[in-house]
């Protein structure tokens, strides 16, 4: 069956049922449905999340065979579940872009999802139109107040950085033209489109700690300067009190369910390549607040979604994950080893193990912040055995824990000896000494250039004239010591996407760079990577469909 058709039979149990199961009064939910539910910032409980284990699942460099992570994440929580452990799965909101473009659905497959999988990757509970929504209120009240030509905010058009957002890839609309038919339609001016997630709204929803903070947050949301060259923020122009209403359901983090009657949250989506990649500091904490065990989430490979969350998220928040789980699959391994996609199912040890120095690297990296991993390999049919046992021969080598993962196909029970790796580390290591891989204090470029180094293992890092310019505006915003979130390709170290395995030596390229004064970080775009994606040429939306009961198909 599909992983909608398993999803589709599956009998869910109503959401009070499922808030029992974390001791939340049925009073205290917010009921979208009778199986989705926002929880109250009222549960996180600090003293009680200091207490609980933090478990981060990340993965080797993404290639089109797929490595499974998210599928990993809720099987590796059923697996916990299975061994008396009370253990939730926090995840991140699917972005319409990619269920309609390329990966289709991404709320886990086959017998390891969160339901209602059709719900998740569509509306879900409108957290994601709240901030579309916030973002565009912004940029409507920039372009009216230069066309009102507010005498206390002269806002100099050509200065103004910030793009509106939607939610789908649509490559048409990356570069616009503005205020086109006379003067009452504004002030023409060139301009965009960002997707949804890569808006600073969602990086702030992100990064928040309470309602109070976000409308702070949104207030230092940059939008460029005055003809007098003063800076000006969304807070100058009033509008963050107005985004802020507009985000305060958004704001509560999402209870729904596994296929095995689990409880799992799910909130906040940002893209790991444009933006940091992890789902809500408030969901992460009221999770910690809610069990004993998290097992959570950072988008495509450790050097990206995982650096970002240890780097920016964890030191914000003040987490401390207690082991990092590495995804990948021999079909992966063996991509990276330069054997073609059509051509994955036939053995190849040779290949297997070239491929391998791409795990091998993102195991080097998981250890420069002192932490432990576990390599958790994600089994399909086509895999052979000596495959899989060269796979453990090879981890073994390198002195790291490694697991057959078969979730996809027997849910929990295929999740248990993963389970049961991840548990011997975290009850057998001495106190995390967790460690953020560059001090705050550095520069921006030093910085940018001791993820390049250390991570990505560049050689060299250049910079274009406007991202000098941009590095220079930053620092004159007081923004010299926060975190850098470098915007590059997923597909390898490098900023070239087709530069797969473990290259070292290249040129890294930083190609500008974008404040995110209220997210409290920089942006550092690298490469040819885009903020507003495009769609393949047989988008995934061709494949989706709905008859007259409402039974939706096709979504994968």
């Amino acid at each position: 069956m599909s992983d909608i058709e398993i999803a589709q039979k599956t009998v869910l149990m109503p959401i009070g049922k499922i808030a029992a199961k974390l001791s939340i009064d049925n009073e205290l939910l917010e009921p979208y449905g009778k199986t989705k539910a926002k929880l109250p910032l009222t549960l996180i409980d600090d003293e009680k999340a200091k207490k609980s284990k933090l478990i981060l699942v990340s993965a080797i460099s993404p290639t089109p065979a797929g490595e499974g992570k998210t599928t990993t994440s809720i099987g590796l929580n059923e697996g916990l579940n299975k061994l008396g452990k009370k253990s939730l799965v926090v995840l991140r909101e699917p972005s319409l872009g990619p269920v309609f473009g390329m990966k289709g659905g991404a709320t886990g497959g086959g017998y390891s999802q969160v339901v209602p999988m059709e719900d998740i990757n569509l509306h879900f509970t409108g957290d994601f139109s709240a901030v579309e929504k916030a973002h565009n209120l912004l940029c409507a009240m920039v372009d009216n107040t230069i066309q009102a030509k507010n005498p206390l905010v002269k806002i100099d058009p050509r200065t103004v950085v910030i793009k509106r957002v939607m939610d789908m890839n649509d490559r048409s609309l990356r570069n616009i033209i503005i205020a086109l038919g006379g003067k009452s339609n504004g002030h023409p001016r060139e301009s965009g489109f960002d997707i949804g997630v890569a808006s600073e709204v969602m990086a702030i929803l992100c990064m928040s700690l309470n309602l109070n903070d976000l409308k702070e947050r949104l207030g230092k949301m940059y939008i460029g300067k005055s003809y007098d060259n003063k800076p000006i923020f969304a807070k100058d122009i009033k509008a963050n009190g107005a985004m802020a209403a507009l985000l305060k359901d958004a704001v509560k983090p999402n209870l729904v369910q596994t296929l095995e009657g689990n409880p799992a949250i799910i909130h906040g989506g940002p893209f790991a390549n444009i933006a940091q990649g992890t789902n809500t500091i408030i969901a992460t904490k009221m999770g910690l607040s809610l069990s004993d065990y998290v097992v959570t989430e950072a988008g495509f490979a450790f050097d990206l979604g995982g650096e970002k969350f240890l780097d920016i998220k964890s030191r914000y928040a003040k987490l401390k994950p207690q082991v990092v789980v590495i995804v990948c699959t021999v079909r992966a391994l063996k991509f990276h080893g330069g054997v073609a996609k059509d051509a994955l199912g036939e053995r190849n040890d040779g290949a297997l193990r070239e491929g391998a120095k791409n795990l091998k690297r993102h195991l080097e990296n998981v250890k420069k912040f002192n932490l432990e991993a576990v390599v958790a390999v994600n089994n399909f049919p086509t895999d052979h055995q000596e495959e899989l046992d060269l796979v453990k021969q090879l981890c073994n080598e390198l002195g790291v824990k490694v697991a057959l993962s078969e979730v996809w196909a027997k849910g929990g029970d295929g999740g248990i000896e993963l389970a049961k790796a991840v548990l011997d580390v975290i009850d057998n290591q001495e106190e995390v000494q967790f460690t953020p891989i560059y001090d705050l204090k550095l520069t921006l470029k030093e910085k940018i250039e001791k993820i390049a180094t250390e991570i990505y293992r560049a050689g060299k890092v250049t910079y274009t004239a406007k991202a000098l310019r941009d590095i220079k505006l930053a620092e004159s915003l007081g923004l010299s010591d926060v975190p850098i979130c470098i915007a590059k390709t997923q597909y390898s170290f490098s900023d070239n996407a087709k530069m797969v395995g473990a290259p070292t030596d290249f040129e890294f390229n930083i190609r500008e760079v974008e404040m995110a004064a209220g997210a409290g970080f920089v942006v550092a775009i690298a490469g040819n990577i885009m903020r507003m994606p495009g769609l393949p040429n047989n988008p995934a939306a061709e494949n989706i469909d709905i008859d007259e009961n409402g039974n939706i198909t096709g979504l994968f």
